[in-house]
């Protein structure tokens, strides 16, 4: 009884598992970046933690010591690229300036800073919320001077369950991000 039983539990869960389609996700910035030309920007390198780069799935931590994915909520491209482009463009709004770039620029772009950015997290949590931690730093060019290095740790409240409320809540992140580094450049 027990063979069959389990063999009718996972032919379940194989039809169910084949109905499910996957679904992609990408982070959007909070607006357009202005069209004018103004300081110019070079965003990147944008580091990623390793859970964040191995697998293109979307993240949820369960308990302090456990992080959870689904195979059928991925991000669309490289987290990477997405995250940075999107702090671009944040940022460009933020600033009033149309002149960004993106990691390694052209060195005849004349872009008066760099922003690097390390992401450490950025995932959901158990309590309902989304998770940003990165270390960032302000180069002035040309010469690659430190102007400022910082450390955010910031989270944003899903506004509802599901994994496209929590690409909403971590673009918001993004953006919360570009506000910090926006203040420093000012």
């Amino acid at each position: 009884m027990f063979k069959k039983s389990s063999f009718l539990v996972l032919a379940c869960f194989a039809l169910l598992s084949c109905g499910s389609e996957r679904n992609y996700y990408v982070l959007s910035p909070a607006g357009k970046a202005p069209l004018k030309q103004g300081i110019g920007l070079s965003i990147g390198p944008v580091n990623m933690a390793d859970y964040l780069v191995e697998r293109p799935y979307l993240i949820f931590q369960s308990s302090p010591y456990k992080m959870e994915m689904s195979d059928l909520h991925e991000w669309s491209g490289d987290l990477s690229d997405n995250f940075g482009r999107v702090l671009g463009t944040n940022l460009g709004r933020r600033l009033g300036t149309g002149n960004i770039h993106s990691y390694p620029s052209n060195p005849n772009s004349k872009n008066r800073y760099q922003i690097a950015v390390d992401l450490n997290q950025f995932h959901g949590d158990n309590q309902g919320d989304a998770v940003l931690e990165a270390s960032w730093r302000i180069y002035a060019l040309p010469g690659s001077t430190v102007v400022r290095s910082h450390t955010s740790t910031l989270r944003c409240p899903l506004e509802k369950d599901g994994y496209e409320s929590l690409v909403a809540a971590q673009s918001k992140l993004v953006d919360m991000l570009s506000a910090e580094i926006a203040a420093a450049i000012r």
